[in-house]
């Protein structure tokens, strides 16, 4: 038998943010862009205009609050708001806590490596340097960066800045190493 290298990546798996991480950016820039209006946001709000579970997005907010990044408060006139000032939260770090796995190929992790040519192979240092590069630029933006100045701010949110994505076509795979 032939032991090969797996490196067959779809287009939907390459440098993808989970879901989870999605949401919690969307919670984030949401809260930054109504910030200053007197109530808070609820999650009822984010869930209708993302078309979001109302139990996922909880899920979500109970974890930024417990990393300080936003405030709760329970009960009629509550909902969630920032901590802290957008432009002290940043998008790497919010990106690192919720992505549990950079890992592109298989090589990434000594424990399920079978590939026999990890000796020889420089692959895994090229992708390993564009997972460092696209973490490094997301390291130099902070949350207040994500949010476009505009007149619709003083009226009390960016909704048409920070609109439901539309719907994406299915993403092809790309050709492992055997199909060139």
């Amino acid at each position: 038998m032939h032991n090969k290298c797996i490196f067959q990546l779809t287009w939907d798996k390459f440098m993808r943010l989970t879901q989870w991480t999605d949401y919690t950016l969307r919670v984030l820039m949401y809260c930054a862009s109504t910030h200053g209006r007197a109530q808070p946001v609820t999650i009822i709000e984010v869930a209708e205009l993302y078309g979001i579970s109302r139990s996922h997005l909880m899920k979500i907010v109970q974890q930024l609050s417990a990393q300080g990044l936003l405030e709760t408060t329970r009960g009629r006139g509550g909902g969630i708001r920032l901590m802290r000032p957008a432009s002290t939260v940043n998008i790497g770090a919010v990106v690192r806590s919720t992505e549990t796995d950079f890992n592109l190929v298989e090589c990434f992790d000594p424990l399920t490596n079978q590939c026999s040519l990890s000796d020889r192979c420089r692959l895994k240092g090229v992708l390993r340097q564009a997972i460092d590069a696209y973490l490094a630029v997301l390291d130099a933006v902070t949350l207040e960066d994500l949010i476009a100045p505009s007149p619709a701010r003083a009226g009390g949110g960016l909704v048409s800045t920070i609109a439901p994505p539309a719907k994406r076509a299915p993403r092809s795979t790309l050709p492992s190493g055997n199909d060139r």
